[in-house]
């Protein structure tokens, strides 16, 4: 395993890491999240990623009961806070309250006294953000996250958030947006603006849901256990990637993959890290095995011709809208 800062922070972490937003609590029993877990560790990832909304919570504490044992210095574990987890209006956003009795449920759950980053997992426009990073510096100051970042936030958000956190003395170092090969909204905007002010990109999705790992023909239906068709957040997700334009350009990428040496997936978390201001791209798994296959993608090169290929193969299908950076318009 490869490790990198997060931002300009001092806090390393794994190349890989492994979250565990649909799958556990959910989509996969508890002793087969554990082994995914286990496997992890096995390859030498130490971050993971997680958030208080994951299956109505039960995630976090599926992850809290997976590392425990573990020595805790040698992890760093990532959590987030914004949607909501009961039922009252003040259980959701980014609100002091919410904010204050979030990240207790969130370390009782996970079993631990502080996380190493604690996310805003939107931008809440409900809330004077003065009084969101307030109630972050807040948490930082009580010992009860380390550093503070957000999620799938527009470069202008950052931007504001950066200065309110320098003036109450935190550190804001990363962002968590969705990125992959056919996803590139982040590049336009995000990624200048996280390069100047230090912040790193923790990705999701590199793999789009599984599309780019090639196992979706078009003309065929789904396998069977698939994201497309066992989970029905999952499902209606990857829908957008179903269509047959998508999977019959995809299915070009192999002969690029099969050039490298790599497995389309391990291609595709590959290219993510191509990008210097990507700290990390996270997986989940539903298996072992996907987990150990995906690792080998640590600390893989891409040589410039094979980047202009995929380039040149993938450009009629990809989204590079900086406008689709976005949070509800109103809080959910």
């Amino acid at each position: 395993m490869e490790f990198r800062h997060l931002g300009r922070s001092g806090l390393m972490v794994s190349e890989i890491s492994y979250g565990n937003w649909i799958t556990h609590g959910s989509q996969v029993e508890e002793d087969a999240a554990v082994a995914c877990v286990r496997a992890a560790l096995d390859e030498g990832i130490t971050t993971f990623d997680t958030a208080d909304v994951y299956a109505a919570t039960r995630a976090e504490s599926v992850l809290g009961r997976a590392l425990s044992g573990e020595r805790r210095e040698g992890l760093e574990i990532f959590t987030k806070v914004y949607w909501p987890t009961g039922p009252g209006p003040n259980d959701r956003g980014l609100s002091r309250k919410h904010i204050m009795e979030s990240i207790n449920g969130s370390l009782q759950r996970l079993q631990t006294d502080y996380v190493d980053l604690y996310q805003a997992h939107r931008f809440d426009v409900s809330t004077p953000l003065e009084e969101t990073m307030e109630a972050f510096a807040d948490v930082v100051h009580s010992g009860k996250a380390h550093y503070i970042g957000v999620s799938e936030w527009t470069a202008g958000q950052i931007r504001e958030a950066h200065a309110l956190a320098k003036e109450l003395k935190i550190r804001l170092i990363s962002n968590q947006p969705q990125y992959s090969m056919l996803w590139r909204v982040i590049e336009a905007e995000v990624v200048p603006a996280s390069e100047e002010l230090g912040l790193g990109q923790i990705v999701w999705s590199p793999i789009a849901q599984g599309v780019l790992s090639g196992k979706y023909v078009p003309g065929q239906a789904p396998p069977a256990g698939s994201r497309a068709t066992d989970d029905k957040s999952g499902a209606g997700f990857i829908a957008r990637w179903m269509s047959d334009e998508v999977l019959s350009t995809v299915q070009r990428l192999k002969p690029i993959a099969e050039q490298a040496g790599l497995s389309m997936a391990q291609l595709a978390v590959a290219w993510v890290l191509q990008n210097p201001n990507v700290s990390s791209a996270i997986v989940g798994a539903s298996r072992p095995e996907q987990v150990r296959d995906n690792v080998k993608a640590a600390g893989v090169k891409l040589d410039q011709g094979l980047l202009k290929a995929i380039d040149e193969i993938l450009d009629p299908i990809v989204e590079r809208d900086p406008g689709k950076t976005e949070s509800p318009s109103k809080r959910p």
